[in-house]
């Protein structure tokens, strides 16, 4: 029996996520953080605010989180099991974080991300930082 992991979902092609970028995400990014912010201010918000959080790389850039999948294959037999992901933190940990650090740095790491994606060099970056803004709210993985 062997076991093989298939790679992750792909994004579309980098010139569709810059033209999405340029087009709508740089507004569209902005005003989806405005109304998570507006949800995160209200406390019972907090879990839509943090959903919409995120969800942000994909309003920015369309780039979606990456999953796998795993095939076993034995003989001429193939099953393949649904999609695979790493194991969250502690629920308690990740309430903690959010409440003393990952609110505000979040809100520190949007900005530099939107910054970088302001300059042309920095473009890739920002749509990297923009990507980890989940781990950076709440410890997501």
């Amino acid at each position: 029996m062997s076991t093989v992991v298939v790679g992750p979902q792909r994004n579309p092609h980098w010139l569709i996520q810059l033209l999405w970028f340029l087009f709508i995400g740089w507004w569209a990014g902005q005003l989806w953080i405005a109304v998570a912010w507006f949800f995160m201010v209200t406390v019972v918000g907090i879990p839509v605010a943090v959903k919409m959080l995120n969800k942000l790389p994909s309003v920015i850039a369309l780039r979606g989180q990456t999953t796998g999948a795993t095939v076993i294959r034995v003989g001429d037999v193939t099953v393949i099991s649904g999609a695979t992901e790493l194991p969250q933190h502690n629920i308690v940990l990740r309430a903690v974080y959010f409440l003393l650090i990952g609110w505000w740095l979040s809100a520190l790491w949007m900005e530099l991300a939107y910054i970088l994606c302001a300059t042309i060099v920095g473009i890739p970056v920002g749509f990297w930082m923009f990507d980890k803004v989940p781990a950076v709210v709440s410890l997501r993985r």
